[in-house]
């Protein structure tokens, strides 16, 4: 019997070491999201929030089809970066769906939409504010300034420099706003 950060794991093909072994494989590391979803769920489920409890599962059918995606058993661990990629996703499709509802004059459907998404965004990083972009872009438009023509280039490069920090339409709407 091997025991895992203080759990019994007999049986596991990774984890038999020996007796009484406390063990920390590297990719023990990865799980450190897929375990706050499920944490999350269990406690919805308890609390029996239903559209929380929705909403996490999706999330987990979300992990499984990316692992599946990435030619992965679904249930290897999915790592930190593609989990927030595979939320992002999610919060994304949430907007899309809600500025459709709304075209639409479907509120009652951009309500449901709207509450999905703020349970989606508990797991994402903070955004930046239109302010703090505003001045990143600025900053980096007096280090050098750009033609015109290659907005494109320069939305790509403020991106990858803001991370996932920042919400790449409203990084757009800033950067056409001051290049014009």
């Amino acid at each position: 019997m091997v025991f895992f950060h203080g759990a019994l794991c007999s049986g596991h093909p990774f984890l038999q070491m020996g007796p009484g072994l406390f063990l920390s494989p590297l990719w023990y590391t990865d799980e450190i999201m897929q375990e706050q979803i499920k944490t999350a769920l269990k406690a919805a489920m308890i609390a029996k929030e239903m559209d929380k409890v929705m909403v996490l599962r999706g999330i987990s059918a979300a992990f499984t089809n990316e692992l599946v995606s990435q030619g992965r058993p679904p249930q290897e661990p999915l790592s930190d970066d593609d989990c927030m990629k595979v939320i992002k996703r999610l919060a994304k499709q949430r907007k899309d769906s809600i500025d459709q509802f709304i075209a639409g004059g479907r509120e009652d459907l951009a309500d449901s939409e709207k509450a999905e998404l703020t349970i989606l965004e508990t797991f994402l990083p903070a955004q930046m504010g239109e302010a703090e972009i505003e001045s990143k872009v600025k900053a980096k438009l007096a280090e050098s300034p750009i033609d015109p023509s290659k907005k494109g280039q320069f939305v790509g490069q403020m991106m990858k420099e803001l991370g996932g920090t920042a919400d790449g339409a409203l990084v757009k709407t800033v950067i056409d706003r001051l290049i014009g």
